[in-house]
């Protein structure tokens, strides 16, 4: 416990500071920032080297926060997400507050609820949303775990969580999805 609580004090520590962590998340090894810090934002792209058009997913510590940072969510969105029986990442339009470089061109964005206790903690603890991106150069394989990141990835961000880094287990990207007006799931990655 010692170690995660002094990852999750670093990982604050870097991300008030505006810099970029790569840490595991409840499915790969992600890079992330402050999602409300514009400049860290940029920092992430470049490190992944990634076109600006592609936005980035969003995570969020409780499914009640979504009201926050989405102005008008299905009626139902709290029962919706927290019925999920996976990691699942939902795009929602009409996000709220977040800088430019992290809403899609069509006002979009993509959240998911993180389970993973690392995260949560962070999350909870940081007091705002962390983006996560895979920990990759874009277009090259997203790593499941922490020896498929690309030295390059590594040694271009701020902090490297150690928690989780010797775990091998393989963990698949979350299912996408957006919610539509009758509340149905339409599943845009499975």
């Amino acid at each position: 416990m010692v170690g995660l609580e002094n990852d999750i004090k670093n990982g604050i520590d870097v991300l008030q500071k505006g810099g970029t962590i790569l840490y595991p998340t409840d499915t790969v090894w992600g890079i992330g920032c402050d999602a409300l810090n514009e400049a860290a934002v940029e920092k992430v792209f470049s490190i992944k080297q990634r076109p600006k058009e592609k936005s980035m997913i969003i995570l969020l510590a409780d499914a009640r926060d979504i009201l926050q940072y989405v102005a008008t969510p299905h009626p139902d969105i709290i029962a919706i997400v927290e019925s999920f029986d996976r990691p699942t990442t939902v795009i929602y339009k009409n996000a709220l507050d977040f800088p430019a470089n992290v809403v899609n061109l069509d006002g979009s964005i993509a959240i998911r609820i993180t389970t993973d206790p690392f995260c949560k903690a962070l999350i909870k603890r940081f007091r705002r949303p962390i983006v996560s991106t895979s920990a990759n150069i874009s277009g090259a394989l997203t790593p499941s775990i922490f020896k498929m990141i690309a030295p390059a990835i590594v040694s271009n961000v701020d902090y490297v969580v150690k928690y989780r880094k010797e775990d091998d287990t393989i963990h698949a990207p979350s299912r996408l999805v957006r919610i539509n007006d009758d509340g149905t799931l339409e599943i845009l990655r499975g």
